[in-house]
């Protein structure tokens, strides 16, 4: 496998020859291991190279040393985007292995603190997560006059999802994803709701009148409070009007979570219902305690305590 570093000596360096006093290459490996590590802004990363110099000079030259946080700072502010994701992306898909019946989430954020003036729009971005591998596969920022529904195929386009499960909230219901994720090889498991006409009245028909070709059940137990997970899987289609609308469509998936909280007796209740192209979805969508805890919405969660940098992405179904 390549070294890190050889994934980003193609990009073009944004700055001009006579002001460089730091390699293009030392400022980007600083930046990625301080960020891996926790660094959330850029005097963290400064603080990070200063603190593991001795280690970084094991791999970097730093002919001047480690960058000041303004260095860090100016350099990604000249950076163009679209080249660095590039560079990252594949970076990304050779360390990280998707396997047959991994579960791929897809989902937006808007991201706080990005909203400058009255009327500029906070900046979206529309991110996939990778549940095997714990980690953001790519995201794709949304344009400012457009919505998820066309940052999705765009965000697909550059993913390898042979084989994989894909999971999106119910703005990416829609048949030309689902399309798209079929012929990339992979299969779909979209969130229902009232923005398909009526697809999800059918969709609850078919729980209502209709038997179910499987199920689970989890029973969670601890802080407090008792949780139980059941998927529902239904093969019966025939409530579903145009079923042959949507690309390989196999299957009604229905979630039901129950929350009851022992302190003050409280019992909370939420039905979600999708469609799947995926008779066994809800084997590779059964949680175990390390997916819970280590969660897309988790880990957005953790990596969002400065709003500056972090993109959501589907909650784990389960």
């Amino acid at each position: 496998m390549q070294t890190p570093i050889s994934y980003f000596t193609a990009i073009k360096d944004p700055r001009v020859e006579r002001c460089k006093e730091h390699l293009m290459e030392d400022i980007i490996f600083i930046t990625i291991a301080a960020v891996i590590c926790g660094a959330e802004t850029w005097n963290d990363i400064e603080h990070y190279g200063q603190s593991k110099e001795t280690w970084l000079k094991q791999y970097l030259r730093l002919p001047n040393g480690i960058p000041s946080h303004d260095t860090f700072n100016r350099f990604f502010s000249a950076l163009e985007p679209d080249e660095f994701e590039q560079a990252f992306l594949s970076w990304i898909k050779d360390i990280s292995k998707l396997t047959d019946g991994d579960v791929v989430s897809i989902d937006g954020k808007t991201l706080c603190g990005s909203r400058e003036g009255e009327f500029k729009r906070a900046v979206h971005i529309v991110s996939a997560w990778s549940k095997a591998n714990q980690l953001s596969l790519g995201q794709v920022k949304v344009n400012e006059k457009s919505n998820e529904i066309t940052a999705i195929p765009k965000l697909l386009d550059v993913l390898v999802i042979q084989s994989c499960l894909v999971t999106i909230d119910a703005m990416g219901c829609q048949r030309d994803i689902a399309a798209k994720i079929i012929e990339k090889g992979g299969d779909y498991l979209l969130a229902v709701k009232g923005n398909q006409g009526c697809l999800e009245e059918d969709a609850e028909r078919t729980v209502r009148f209709t038997k179910p070709a499987s199920e689970w059940v989890e029973d969670d137990f601890g802080h407090g409070r008792i949780e139980q997970r059941k998927c529902t899987l239904y093969t019966d289609l025939s409530f579903i009007e145009n079923a042959p609308a949507w690309k390989n469509l196999t299957a009604i998936v229905k979630i039901e979570a129950t929350r009851y909280t022992k302190s003050n007796g409280k019992e909370e209740k939420e039905i979600r219902l999708y469609i799947t192209s995926s008779q066994e979805c809800i084997i590779r969508l059964k949680p175990t305690r390390r997916n819970r805890e280590n969660s897309a919405e988790n880990c957005a969660e953790k990596s969002n305590k400065k709003d500056v940098n972090s993109a959501d992405t589907h909650p784990y179904l389960g």
